[in-house]
C-alpha cells in the first residue's frame, strides 16, 4: 500500500500529470455546469425549436470553456505550440483540408443563414428536413426515394458541411415558404366545358384561397430584398383538348409542409362537385362502343 501512495505522489510531482489533472478537473466541472443549464431550459422552455436553440447554444459554450480551461493550463508553453504548429500547418491543413471546409462552411451557415434546422431542402441528391447543423455535418431527414410524394422514408442522411460550396442547394421553406403546385384533370369532350371551369377555380379557391393570401404577403416581402418580378399566387385553370377529352390543368400555390394533403383534399372536393353534375364526366383511355348496326 505504501509502495502505490509512494507512487502515485511521484506520478503527481510530474508538469504533464499535473496539467492532465486539472484538465480532467475542468472537463468535469464544465460538463456539471452545462448539465445543470440544459435541464433548467428544458423544464421552463415549452418550445421545441427554442429548446433546440438553447441546447446548442449551452454546447457552444461548454466547448468554449474546455477551449479556455486547456490554454490557460498551457497558457507558458503556447510559445513553443505556436512555433510546432506553424511548422506542421502545412500537413495538417492538407490532411485535413475537408474537415476545414467543413468547419469553414459551418461558419457559412451560421452568418449567412442560407439553410437552417426545420428548413425543407435538397441539396445534390438528397431531399428532406434539416434536423441539425453541427460543427462539421448537416443531418437531414430524407424525403421520397422508394416513397411517393413529399413523405419521411425513415432515412437520416449526414452531409458534410463543405456541401455550401460544392452543391446547389434548393431550399423550399427559407425566404417563400409556399409552392407552386398543379394537378391535371381530363373530362370528355361533351362535358360542359365552362361549368367545369367554374367548378374547378370554385375548388381551388375553397380549399387553397388561404394560402394565396399569406403567399401574396410573403412575395411582397420577397420583393424588397431580391430582384423577382409580380408572380400570380391566385389559383387559375387552364384548358387544352384534342379528339379525345379535354384536360383541365389546376395550378395553385400550397404550403411547403401540405403539398400533399392540400391535392388529397383538391382531388376529394372534385370528386364530390364533379358528381353533383350530369353534364360534366371524367374521360377515360377506355374505348365506348356507342352504336352497332342490327346483322353484323
Amino acid at each position: 500500500m505504501e509502495n502505490i501512495t509512494t507512487t502515485i505522489s511521484e506520478w503527481l510531482e510530474f508538469p504533464f500529470v499535473q496539467r492532465l489533472l486539472t484538465i480532467l478537473a475542468g472537463i468535469i466541472i464544465v460538463v456539471i455546469i452545462t448539465s445543470i443549464i440544459k435541464k433548467a431550459l428544458i423544464r421552463t422552455i415549452k418550445s421545441t425549436g427554442n429548446k433546440y436553440r438553447a441546447r446548442k447554444a449551452v454546447n457552444f459554450f461548454g466547448y468554449f470553456l474546455v477551449i479556455s480551461v486547456i490554454l490557460f493550463v498551457y497558457s507558458d508553453k503556447l510559445g513553443n505550440v505556436g512555433v510546432a504548429l506553424g511548422v506542421a500547418g502545412a500537413g495538417i491543413a492538407f490532411a485535413l483540408q475537408e474537415v476545414i471546409m467543413s468547419l469553414a462552411g459551418w461558419m457559412y451557415i451560421t452568418v449567412s443563414g442560407v439553410v437552417g434546422v426545420g428548413h425543407r431542402v435538397r441539396i445534390g441528391d438528397n431531399k428532406g428536413d434539416i434536423i441539425d447543423i453541427g460543427v462539421l455535418s448537416t443531418t437531414i431527414m430524407e424525403m421520397g426515394d422508394w416513397i411517393d410524394g413529399d413523405l419521411y422514408n425513415g432515412s437520416i442522411i449526414t452531409v458534410a458541411n463543405s456541401f455550401v460550396f460544392k452543391e446547389s442547394i434548393h431550399n423550399y421553406s427559407a425566404e417563400y415558404p409556399f409552392l407552386w403546385d398543379e394537378i391535371t384533370v381530363p373530362i370528355r369532350t361533351d362535358s360542359n366545358y365552362q361549368l367545369a371551369r367554374k367548378v374547378f377555380l370554385d375548388v381551388l379557391w375553397e380549399v387553397c384561397g388561404e394560402y394565396t393570401q399569406l403567399s401574396e404577403s410573403r412575395w411582397d416581402k420577397l420583393k424588397n430584398k431580391y430582384r423577382v418580378e409580380e408572380a400570380r399566387v391566385q389559383p387559375r385553370v387552364t384548358l387544352t383538348f384534342d379528339e379525345n377529352f379535354i384536360t383541365y390543368t389546376l395550378r395553385y400555390v400550397v404550403d411547403y409542409q401540405l403539398r400533399r394533403a392540400t391535392k388529397d383534399k383538391i382531388f376529394t372536393r372534385l370528386l364530390d362537385e364533379i358528381n353533383k353534375h350530369d353534364d360534366i364526366n371524367i374521360a377515360t383511355a377506355a374505348m365506348e362502343i356507342t352504336y352497332i348496326r342490327e346483322g353484323e
